[in-house]
């Protein structure tokens, strides 16, 4: 019995592997060829341990202590990642304080979709581009070949990852030993580069080389980029393994690989084009590189499931129009699949590497994103402390503003790329934050322009009541949107049709600030009279919402429905212009209205069967 935790937290270990840790894993790769690229390569002895220095104490400081000590601590019932950073934060608040503090949980959460268009462009592109240290002869064929794995990775998603996901983590245990070994090898070339451990040796060298550090951070910051992966994917896995793999595994081997390529470029300064693989024999060279690419795949396959587990709580929170989403898998609960992110990240992707067509190129447009999200993360650590930790004002300053510094001076460092590219990510993520603030916005405002046209239920309940209203066999199921126990779309219903169901149940679907709802607490019953009873369904903001599921314990609590024959009806909104007080502007409108449009219906969202689902269309005027 005592070995099963161990062994429990070794599996999930091996998990964290391929699911976090692919970003983070591939980083050595690119890293040192923009470090070197930025100080105009061939740099002296002392400014490599230097660069070593400040690559060695970025990695300790932003992922070892910042996000696995506290930023992980920072759980929103077990979930991470900045949405559910932001909801646990503003918990209880009201006011422009908690919208401000939700600005930026949704800002950065926009920022990663546009860290995640570029990351799998340059992790595939800088893996094949180590084939050009065997020959130049294929380098004509890199960027195609790129093209090629890039289209087939994103194709596959809809099949789902649950098969081949069991041997992402031995694939990214074997890159690790691989890396690690190899650097070891290079660093017995000059053992002085252990000097990099002291940290005066990177203050040294921002010192001595002013200003122009600044260029040279916006490299070494490549090293962290992934490094928000640990917290998101902290629902998935736990605290536990992730780190458990980052201080066993992942720690040792990125810090080996990083010595062993500054030892590389002390005893041969020449030695500055693609580094990395110039520490592998001739012979180990192609095996290198296709192990490199199946290595950047996991990694690239990890930022794509993330981007779909972001879209659904961003939907379940109410700032994403209804997306269709399939789960892929029956067993792995974060196996889904997200189509139009999908063919919308691909789509991406697939611009920038043709459009950026070498890795080094891509480094100017990388980290602009991560760094702006890895700096809003903080400003939200910081409240954390203070409202859910009760720390002291000064503790929680202290703390915090020490992460801040380092924060500020990458995302000044990365300020620097925009003219490079790394306004590409900026933009991308800032279109996507004013589509959710939209869509936010016109969801209250539709919600207003309907409860002006609602009537009073008083005449509904008297035609109940006194028999003229005839009731037929059967469960009417009406979706509530609204907060009224009896829906206008129940009332409208009747008048329609002149007739009610037996048993008609308004259903009111909750999405909560946790990220699950326990079975318990999944539904509410309350009996109006007259065979109407109003079922308050409650989802958390990472589930997919089955509503005949939830309703199966409805019928627990004493609902009288009968699921086999219930029918569905919600209602269908047609979006149009306010003649008198328009509730949102030209613009705004516009796009609330295409996005509404297209959102997923109803049966598709909350798994309901087709067969027995009906729309009734309204007007709504904004």
């Amino acid at each position: 019995m005592a070995e099963a935790p161990r062994k429990s937290a070794v599996t999930l270990g091996l998990g964290a592997l391929g699911i976090v840790y692919g970003d983070l894993g591939t980083s050595p790769l690119y890293t040192y060829q923009a470090i070197i690229g930025s100080i105009g390569g061939h740099p002296s002895a002392q400014d490599a341990i230097g660069l070593l220095s400040l690559v060695v104490w970025a990695l300790i400081l932003t992922v070892s202590v910042k996000y696995c000590v506290f930023v992980m601590r920072a759980d929103n019932h077990g979930e991470g990642g900045i949405l559910a950073l932001a909801s646990l934060v503003i918990s209880g608040k009201k006011g422009r304080w908690a919208g401000l503090l939700m600005a930026m949980g949704l800002f950065g959460a926009a920022l990663i979709y546009g860290d995640g268009v570029i990351t799998p462009a340059i992790s595939v592109l800088s893996a094949l581009e180590g084939i050009n240290v065997v020959t130049p002869a294929f380098q004509p064929y890199i960027l195609p070949a790129a093209l090629v794995i890039l289209l087939g990775l994103f194709a596959a998603q809809a099949r789902g990852t649950a098969r081949i996901g069991s041997v992402f983590g031995p694939i990214m245990l074997l890159w690790f030993i691989t890396i690690g070994v190899l650097g070891l090898m290079g660093a017995l070339r000059h053992p002085g580069v252990v000097a990099a451990i002291d940290p005066r040796a990177a203050i040294g060298f921002l010192v001595g080389h002013g200003w122009h550090s600044f260029v040279v951070l916006g490299g070494v910051f490549l090293a962290v980029t992934g490094g928000e992966a640990l917290y998101a994917d902290m629902g998935h896995l736990g605290r536990r393994p992730i780190r458990l793999s980052w201080y066993c595994v992942v720690l040792p081997a990125l810090l080996l690989s990083y010595a062993g390529q500054t030892a590389l470029l002390i005893a041969d300064p020449a030695a500055s084009d693609k580094v990395f693989f110039q520490l592998a024999p001739s012979w180990g060279v192609i095996p290198l590189v296709v192990l490199a690419t199946l290595a950047t795949i996991i990694a690239s396959q990890a930022i794509i499931t993330g981007a779909f587990s972001l879209t659904r709580q961003a939907m379940q929170l109410g700032w994403f129009p209804g997306l269709n989403i399939r789960q892929t898998s029956d067993e792995e609960y974060g196996q889904i699949y997200v189509p139009f992110v999908n063919w919308a990240m691909m789509l991406g992707t697939l611009a920038l590497a043709a459009s950026f067509g070498s890795s080094d190129r891509l480094a100017g447009a990388y980290g602009t994103a991560v760094s702006t999200t890895m700096l809003l993360t903080t400003a939200l650590l910081f409240n954390a402390m203070r409202d859910v930790w009760r720390w002291p004002v000064l503790l929680a300053a202290l703390t915090a503003g020490g992460f801040l510094v380092i924060d500020l001076g990458f995302f000044a460092a990365n300020l620097l790329k925009i003219g490079e590219g790394g306004w590409v990510p900026l933009v991308f993520g800032a279109l996507i934050f004013l589509l959710m603030r939209n869509w936010h916005t016109g969801s209250a405002a539709l919600r207003q322009s309907l409860a002006i046209g609602e009537k009073t239920p008083e005449a509904f309940w008297a035609g109940l009541r006194n028999g003229t209203t005839p009731r037929v066999p059967g469960t009417a199921v009406f979706l509530n949107r609204g907060g009224a126990a009896v829906p206008a779309l129940l009332m409208r219903h009747v008048d329609q049709m002149k007739a009610l169901q037996a048993v008609a149940i308004s259903l009111t679907v909750r999405f909560t600030d946790v990220p699950r709802v326990s079975a318990q607490d999944r539904a509410e019953v309350e009996e109006l009279g007259c065979g109407i009873w109003h079922v308050t369904m409650r989802f958390g903001f990472v589930e997919v919402p089955n509503l005949p599921a939830g309703l199966a314990r409805a019928k627990e609590l004493g609902c009288p429905l009968h699921l086999d024959d219930a029918v569905y009806f919600a209602a269908r909104d047609k979006v149009m212009r306010s003649e008198h007080l328009p509730r949102l502007s030209g613009w705004q409108r516009i796009s609330f209205g295409f996005m509404y449009r297209n959102a997923v219906h109803a049966a598709d969202r909350f798994a309901l069967p087709a067969d027995r689902f009906l729309e009734i269309g309204r007007l709504a005027r904004l």
